[in-house]
């Protein structure tokens, strides 16, 4: 249990990290949310068009966010995981995709390279895989070990009785041989 609210904590905070990425400086001055999606897809790559907020490097966490809640109702490790991929996925593909278009990326100062949105990004997924490794996920149905020994059987009620030894229906029962309680013999 603590490990699924350890590894929920972590998840959260992942994705709040993935999810303000896009509104920080990502390269060049501009920000995530500049970024329209279709270009990391496209022939022509990024390109200097402004993107509407949905319609940019914004979708990819708000997906990973809605599986991260999902992981935690269903403390499902696997949608955990699955969610920290898709930021990680996305910034690595916006990185490649941007290195293609500027020829090199450089890392630094005054806006000119790549900035914090990047960086946060890649924390915010790796705290999602992080999530994903310290939770203990939903606990397994266990089945009961099978026995050595046979299931006892269930006392057949009357006893069988062997061949040709059986009274008449109507007779009475036959005396009893040795009679309760005890008779003291004098």
């Amino acid at each position: 249990m603590i490990r699924n609210a350890l590894g929920s904590l972590l998840g959260l905070a992942g994705a709040a990290v993935a999810v303000w990425s896009p509104f920080r400086l990502w390269y060049g001055g501009r920000h995530g949310r500049d970024y329209r999606i279709e270009e990391l897809f496209s022939s022509a790559g990024i390109t200097d068009r402004h993107a509407a907020l949905l319609g940019s490097l914004l979708l990819p966490p708000l997906l990973a966010a809605l599986l991260t809640l999902a992981a935690i109702v269903l403390r499902s490790r696997l949608v955990m995981a699955l969610a920290g991929v898709v930021v990680l996925g996305f910034a690595v593909l916006w990185t490649v995709r941007q290195g293609q278009a500027a020829g090199s990326l450089s890392v630094g100062g005054e806006g000119q390279g790549l900035g914090a949105g990047v960086a946060n990004a890649f924390a915010g997924g790796a705290l999602l895989l992080l999530a994903a490794i310290v939770m203990s996920g939903r606990p397994r149905r266990r089945e009961p070990a099978p026995s050595a020994a046979p299931p006892p059987e269930t006392p057949h009620w009357p006893p069988p009785q062997p061949p040709g030894d059986h009274p008449a229906p109507d007779a009475p029962p036959p005396p009893d041989p040795t009679p309760w309680p005890p008779r003291d013999h004098q």
